[in-house]
């Protein structure tokens, strides 16, 4: 049995996660010919089998179409061919990129995972700061990671909803795991974990409460503006009135939710759909998403650290030569 430790840092635009995970896969078989082709082991662990993936590592990997007769389709498990991954260490940091947060959440992960920066075997970095973390021996797209991780939460799932600090997407995902198409928003805050920072702040509420406070509320305030400024002038409006915040904050994660929903829905919405990103972990945002889709969303405490998961184990793949990508995605 061949152990490894790889580590995905995800570095977002006002957090920094990081997850350690530890691979184990059978010692690596002597190379074979059946059949008349072969297989070559690639140098990722334990000689598994290499999976194809995308030339340029910061390009989404895009399901690939069917192969000419007599070649070999492998698709890309969540975890390494003949043995498994499971995650030792996390670590979420406020501070993204441009900050020392990516760092300092390398070092508590490392710290927890009671490891060196020297026994890990290959280091991804994922997000938006991602071509600015010097630590990373290479990068992938957050579109990849992310599918890659919401894969492993959730073997099954076939639509991941990811609604980030600054951004929010819709991915679909073969049976055998493999993105094959995506949506996402235009440059704007509304819909995103962003817009509930500003009018977390305007209420004076924080952030982590406001899925609680929502979910009590006796009846839902609507939010009738998209943009976040005037979103942000509505609610101070509607606070001189003498608006009941819990009322507020309903309407606030409705508004998400309907944007998020219209991305989704321009996508094509398969079940099962799982949510991913921060905002995963607001209870408010979640059932009113589920009311627009019409449709049950699957989570887990874990899934805001999915693009650091999918990292982690798309660093089992082998260096990557591709040149950095400017692109945010």
């Amino acid at each position: 049995m061949v152990v490894a430790y790889t580590m995905g840092v995800d570095v977002g635009s006002s957090t920094s996660k990081c997850v350690i995970m530890r691979t184990s896969a059978n010692a690596p078989a002597p190379p074979q010919d059946p059949g008349g082709f072969s297989v070559a082991a690639a140098p990722g662990i334990g000689g598994s089998v290499h999976l194809s993936e995308s030339p340029n590592h910061d390009e989404a990997i895009i399901a690939a179409p069917p192969q000419a007769p007599g070649s070999v389709n492998i698709a890309a498990p969540p975890q390494a061919p003949g043995g498994h991954a499971d995650i030792i260490a996390t670590s979420l940091i406020k501070g993204g990129t441009g900050t020392s947060g990516p760092e300092k959440a390398m070092g508590e992960a490392l710290e927890k995972a009671g490891l060196s920066l020297g026994e890990i075997s290959c280091i991804v970095a994922t997000g938006y700061g991602r071509n600015t973390f010097a630590p990373a021996d290479k990068t992938f797209s957050e579109l990849s990671c992310h599918a890659r991780g919401a894969q492993y939460l959730l073997p099954e799932v076939r639509t991941v909803i990811d609604i980030g600090g600054q951004d929010c997407k819709a991915m679909h995902l073969t049976a055998d795991g493999k993105l094959d198409g995506f949506t996402m928003n235009d440059k704007c805050a509304a819909g995103t974990g962003r817009f509930l920072e500003v009018m977390s702040g305007v209420l004076e509420i924080g952030l982590e409460d406001m899925g609680r406070l929502g979910d009590s509320a006796e009846r839902i305030i609507d939010i009738t503006s998209t943009c976040t400024v005037f979103a942000e002038s509505e609610v101070i409006s509607q606070l001189a009135l003498g608006a009941d915040k819990r009322g507020l904050i309903a309407g606030i994660h409705r508004s998400v939710a309907v944007k998020a929903a219209g991305i989704a829905k321009r996508l094509g919405v398969v079940a099962p759909v799982f949510m991913t990103g921060g905002v995963s972990q607001n209870s408010g945002v979640l059932g009113a998403l589920e009311s627009e889709l019409g449709t049950a969303l699957r989570t887990d405490p874990r899934a805001q650290l999915a693009g650091a998961i999918g990292a982690a184990l798309l660093a089992t793949t082998g260096p990557s030569t591709a040149p950095p990508s400017t692109n945010p995605l």
